[in-house]
């Protein structure tokens, strides 16, 4: 076998190496996209940011609780002050007899404190409303968080799936240059005995030099892949293993990928909820026309009144009940309820065209994955034809039947299938990851992935029937 055809299974060797290789134990520190994953869930800024709103959106439940809890109020006054008053002393005093005035000057010290209490007893059901309302909006973010989580996963696998693309393009590009600088070095030995012309000579240095230049390219993309597997995943790669698709995950047959994905996606989730919520946005509205009913009770003690020298100590305690009938507010209320209406209509649409995205997302996933497939047979069959090309070229060229033309023309179609091959093999596992995301089954448990998974009734459990205090449950 001729030198030229042993650095040309070099190239192979390569893709098979860098591409397909099964995991040996020696590579302790190598990286597998389950491990990425596990980064991305744990550590990615966007999901934990989205945790945050969830967290944040909990709080609407308490909030909408306070509506059947009492108001409390506690009041003091203190201060000084100086009092200067003058009273007539004979205001029944006979026809023509003198007035007579007596003035009081004082200084004291009034002071004071009291309490209120207040109740509401019926505000229309709006209370009872908005808690339900709250609760739709907390499912409705959990839901928002699956989407979220599937997102993350799914970029986590892109860009895992990338730099191991762009690291075993690279690795065939330099390669390639090996071989090109060999094939280089043997056409100028054959030009220093007469075997070909300059001509020759120059179609090698032009090859190795477009063969650099695509190392070149090469590297860049495989730095910019190393970026976004960093900001996605949280940190820089490591040696990377290859991946498996997951088909095994994803339904049987398009149909039942449709049917699930239509009644289980998050987003479809998500826009339900919307509706619910919605819903009770308008009998919110609506309670603004019912009559409503409070008791307030309040109890007040002062010292040294802050209208009289003589008053020493005054007390008082009240209990009010008031009910409210509204009669005509200016229009407002209506608007609300018109609004509010509005917006149900609006939700119920936005209900239809996530379920049509969800759909065409699931069809579209399946008919890429199905090409995928296809196209992994496709670029290996051509590998191994061009492979079988080359070596008759370079046979032929080594009896004077082909140009060395002819060879690099074979040797650039060779790299040029085992790149596609290559790019074909992470089409085929990103693909198997975005069916499994459009079906709505991209998670940790179905994954089987070893990592605690994120459960956001945890923090809701926490926070829903607090009555008091500042601090969140993590200890902020």
């Amino acid at each position: 076998m001729s030198r030229r055809c042993v650095s040309g299974l070099k190239i192979g060797f390569a893709v098979v190496t860098i591409a397909g290789m099964a995991w040996s134990p020696g590579q302790a520190q190598a990286e597998t996209v389950e491990s990425a994953l596990i980064q991305a869930y744990q550590n990615n800024p966007t999901l934990n940011s989205q945790r945050a709103a969830v967290r944040a959106v909990d709080e609407s439940v308490p909030t909408a609780l306070a509506g059947y809890r009492p108001r409390v109020t506690v009041t003091a006054t203190g201060g000084e002050q100086v009092l200067s008053s003058t009273s007539l002393t004979n205001p029944t005093r006979a026809p023509g007899a003198p007035a007579t005035y007596f003035t009081q000057n004082g200084y004291n010290s009034p002071y004071g404190a009291g309490a209120t209490i207040s109740q509401t007893l019926f505000n229309g059901f709006q209370t009872a409303n908005r808690t339900r309302q709250a609760e739709a909006q907390v499912l409705a973010a959990r839901e928002t968080l699956r989407t979220s989580e599937q997102t993350v996963l799914l970029n986590a696998v892109t860009a895992y799936m990338n730099l191991l693309r762009d690291t075993a393009i690279l690795d065939l590009q330099r390669r390639n240059v090996e071989v090109l600088q060999e094939q280089l070095r043997q056409v100028r030995d054959r030009f220093n005995v007469g075997e070909v012309t300059r001509t020759d000579v120059a179609q090698s240095e032009s090859s190795l030099a477009a063969g650099r230049s695509q190392v070149l390219t090469a590297e860049s993309n495989y730095k910019s892949s190393g970026a976004t597997y960093r900001q996605v995943i949280g940190h820089d790669a490591a040696k990377l293993t290859p991946a498996t698709p997951v088909d095994r995950f994803s339904p049987r047959s398009l149909q039942d990928a449709i049917g699930f994905a239509s009644n289980t996606h998050p987003a479809v989730a998500t826009a339900q909820y919307n509706i619910d919520a919605a819903q009770l946005q308008v009998k919110v509205a609506e309670g603004a026309l019912y009559p409503t009913l409070s008791v307030q009770g309040s109890y007040n003690q002062n010292f040294m009144s802050a209208s009289s020298l003589n008053a020493f100590v005054n007390s008082s305690a009240t209990v009010l009940g008031t009910l409210s009938v509204p009669i005509y507010q200016g229009g407002a209320e209506y608007a609300a309820i018109r609004q509010a209406k509005e917006t149900l209509g609006q939700r119920r649409l936005d209900f239809d065209g996530a379920r049509d995205q969800v759909r065409q997302a699931v069809v579209q996933s399946w008919g890429q994955l199905d090409a995928a497939k296809a196209n992994i047979e496709a670029t290996s069959a051509q590998v191994q034809s061009s492979e079988i090309a080359l070596n008759g070229v370079r046979e032929e060229a080594r009896v004077g039947q082909r140009t060395t033309l002819d060879v690099l023309n074979a040797q650039q179609t060779l790299v040029n299938a085992r790149v596609a091959l290559v790019t074909a093999q992470r089409d085929r596992v990103v693909a198997s990851y975005t069916l499994l995301s459009a079906v709505g089954r991209l998670t940790p448990p179905v994954l089987g992935l070893n990592v605690p998974v994120y459960s956001a009734t945890v923090h809701y459990e926490q926070v829903r029937d607090n009555w008091a205090g500042v601090r969140t449950p993590d200890g902020r």
